[in-house]
């Protein structure tokens, strides 16, 4: 926020700045205490004069006295004045001086350690301040060598750090790593990339950053199919329990996810059982594969469906001549032409097939290798957990290996069972799987009632929906996905009705043997991974502690100073602070056009003219992305009514509401530094030693905002203001001061 914006608006919200209130009414009161106790010491010692007199000597005295009675109530009214004056100077001189050095020891000590007092007030005072800064001297020399120790006692783990930073921005695929709730511990650049994302956001929202979630990418329905997976073949033993399943990306890329646990050890009463801490995520946009390959096998069905009937009229023609040696010139010459000709016509269209396969790709679903028995597992549970149906399955072949997409086609199996339930009241259901050749035969088989035939037909091209999931894909796309075939019919044998799968075989993964296990010392201990302890992201943020919480640090640039007047926004800038660090690399910009002039002497402020801002998105375009920028974290601004007042006022027409808790800089500091006669932006960064960097944009401003409340953060700690409730009440106690 400019200068002028910021100023104009602190005027206005404090009249009278409150820690000036404040002063003037502990002065009064303090005064009229002293002068008070004074009065009635002099009071206390007359009487006692006059009370040892004998009767005569008092009747004199009153006699002397009464003629000046005047004059001593002038006189007593001036002693009162002078002693008043002397007293509001040395309370100026001792008392405030002193809590500035309160102020200034706090800051010393929790923020900026290079902070130095300004000798002022009467010697005594100067002297303790000259003293203070001689101690934060000696401290800060101290300090200096036990960093300058330190960091040549880390040298080796840096030097260590140094080579997994290379080593991760060399691979060729992305990494992401996240903790047990789905929030982003670390991940490379190539990671952003295969999810759509890039280093510098410019208008579009970052899905990818430190402490976010990663089912604003993924799915969490495919995203907790992953995990059971995993989470079974881990208590099954398996020496490398992993899963693999591929996402779409908002831009419609391909993207292949290979997903690891990381485990803990947890201890139990009898033996430690191992738990899920975190995953370990590679990720591989497969785009282009699947073209190349979708391209191959157009052009084999091309060449395949195209050359049947050419080399059906050629081989008639050869096994003609072949039986019929002596037949007449005229046909023999024509038989000939027709070879000539369909040889010819296979020629062109080999080459046109060759030249034009590309107009005409279909996409083909990337598929796993899985066994059915596990996948047979996953529609069990899902149809138990979600539908209440019981479920068994016949004959188990462990060694019967699918190529399927695990995860719609456990949604596919589910859709049946949920219309046996809705429509026929079928509650229980058996799997039975068989081998036949390079074929598996899965059959899913209820008592009664029998269906007809027509009602497949129905089912197949409905949109699946299931134990309240509901998917885009009709069961007739998830059969043509799988190149499979399903049946209705009746069991001979049992007399009973089934839906029979023919799924192609494919080749069993073999697993490698004494694999070593992820655990948690594995893990790199230089990167962001204190979140794997951390609590998920609830609605009771008021109890956590302001070191635990993210954030969301911005501000606006406008076209003027009244929101309810028609200015409107021109530039949002924001970044993140996550695990008490503000991500610089992490950040929000966005130019904006307001659909009006800006203020001349705004322009002069912030240097936005409005050229720059013609063909930016307008305000309806570029709040949702700032929306989704700041979930899941608190708002902190600096004279952050004004910014909030401006996106309030677009909440009806956008549909984008703001509700997360709000911190406000300038309210801290006057939490903190009560006694400090500014709390602009400038001069809090002055007191906490933050170097101020691109002033006047919104980035800027907000990367300075975010500097500073971090320095506020063990201030504030210091003074018992531990969480966020503790935060808000006592800038609310502020707020109210000012108010009334």
């Amino acid at each position: 926020m400019d200068n002028l914006s910021r100023s104009l608006q602190t005027s206005l919200a404090y009249p009278d700045p409150p820690n000036n209130v404040n002063e003037n009414i502990k002065i009064v009161v303090a005064l009229i205490v002293f002068l008070t106790l004074v009065g009635g010491l002099e009071f206390a010692a007359g009487y006692a004069f006059y009370y040892v007199l004998a009767l005569e000597n008092q009747q004199r005295f009153l006699a002397m006295l009464s003629p000046q009675l005047e004059l001593l109530i002038e006189l007593k009214v001036l002693a009162l004045a002078i002693l008043g004056i002397a007293f509001a100077i040395a309370w100026q001189l001792y008392v405030k001086g002193s809590l500035k050095i309160v102020e200034g020891i706090r800051i010393i000590l929790s923020a900026h350690p290079s902070h130095r007092l300004e000798p002022a007030g009467p010697a005594e005072v100067r002297a303790l301040t000259q003293a203070v800064n001689d101690l934060a001297e000696y401290s800060e020399n101290l300090a200096c060598d036990l960093e300058a120790k330190v960091a040549q006692a880390k040298s080796s783990v840096e030097e260590e750090k140094n080579r997994l930073a290379a080593l991760m921005s060399e691979l060729s695929q992305g990494v992401l790593v996240c903790n047990r709730d789905g929030r982003i511990l670390l991940y490379n650049e190539r990671a952003r990339q295969a999810l759509g994302g890039s280093s510098h956001h410019q208008g579009t929202a970052a899905l990818v950053g430190l402490g976010r979630s990663i089912t604003a990418i993924i799915d969490h329905n495919q995203l907790d199919h992953a995990l059971e997976s995993v989470q079974d073949r881990l208590e099954r033993g398996e020496a490398d329990p992993t899963a693999q399943f591929v996402i779409t990306t908002r831009a419609g890329q391909f993207v292949r996810v290979q997903m690891a646990p990381v485990l803990a050890t947890q201890p139990a009463s009898a033996t430690p059982r191992r738990v899920i801490s975190g995953l370990v995520m590679t990720l591989e946009n497969i785009t282009r594969t699947f073209e190349v390959d979708a391209t191959r096998d157009m052009l084999l069905q091309s060449l395949t469906d195209g050359s049947r009937s050419a080399l059906a009229n050629v081989r008639a023609a050869v096994e003609t001549l072949m039986h019929y040696p002596d037949c007449e010139i005229v046909h023999r010459d024509r038989f000939l032409q027709v070879i000539h000709e369909e040889t010819c016509s296979l020629s062109e269209r080999l080459e046109q097939t060759m030249a034009e396969h590309a107009d005409s790709l279909k996409t083909r679903w990337p598929l796993e290798e899985m066994r059915c028995v596990d996948l047979i597992a996953a529609a069990q549970r899902r149809i138990e957990n979600r539908l209440g149906i019981t479920t068994a399955l016949e004959t188990p072949d462990e060694g019967l290996w699918v190529k399927v997409d695990s995860y719609t086609l456990v949604q596919a199996i589910s859709y049946l069972a949920s219309r046996l339930l809705n429509e026929v009241g079928v509650r229980e259901v058996y799997f039975h799987l068989e081998r036949h050749a390079r074929i598996a035969q899965l059959d899913i088989i209820w008592a009664e009632p029998f269906l007809s035939q027509r009602t497949l037909y129905g089912w197949e091209t409905d949109p699946m929906t299931a134990g309240g999931e509901e998917s885009p894909l009709s069961f007739r796309d998830v059969i043509e996905r799988h190149g499979a075939e399903i049946v209705y019919m009746v069991d001979q044998a049992r007399q009973q009705p089934l839906f029979r799968w023919l799924l192609p075989l494919a080749q069993p993964t073999q697993s490698v043997a004494g694999a070593p296990t992820r655990s948690m010392e594995s893990r790199p201990e230089f990167y962001d991974f204190d979140l794997f302890h951390q609590a998920g992201q609830t609605s009771e943020l008021d109890q956590r502690l302001l070191t635990e919480l993210s954030y969301t640090i911005f501000d606006t640039e406008t076209t003027g100073l009244n929101p309810t007047a028609g200015d409107e926004i021109i530039s949002i800038g924001a970044a993140r602070i996550v695990n008490n660090r503000l991500l610089r690399y992490d950040t929000y910009e966005q130019l904006i056009d307001p659909k009006r002039p800006i203020d001349p002497l705004s322009q002069t402020i912030h240097g936005i003219s409005n050229e720059m801002l013609r063909g930016q998105p307008t305000i309806d375009g570029a709040l949702p992305q700032f929306h989704e920028y700041c979930a899941d974290a608190v708002l902190v601004a600096h004279n952050a009514a004004f910014d909030m007042r401006f996106l309030q006022l677009k909440e009806e027409a956008t549909g984008v509401r703001f509700t997360q808790p709000v911190l406000d800089t300038l309210l801290l500091s006057e939490v903190l530094h009560p006694h400090q006669e500014s709390h602009a932006l400038e001069a809090i960064c002055e007191r906490l030693g933050v170097t101020v960097l691109a002033r006047h944009t919104a980035l800027g401003d907000a990367l300075v905002t975010g500097e500073v409340f971090l320095r506020m953060i063990p201030l504030l700690m210091a003074q018992g203001v531990r969480t966020l409730g503790d935060a808000r009440a006592a800038t609310e106690k502020i707020y109210q001061k000012v108010k009334y």
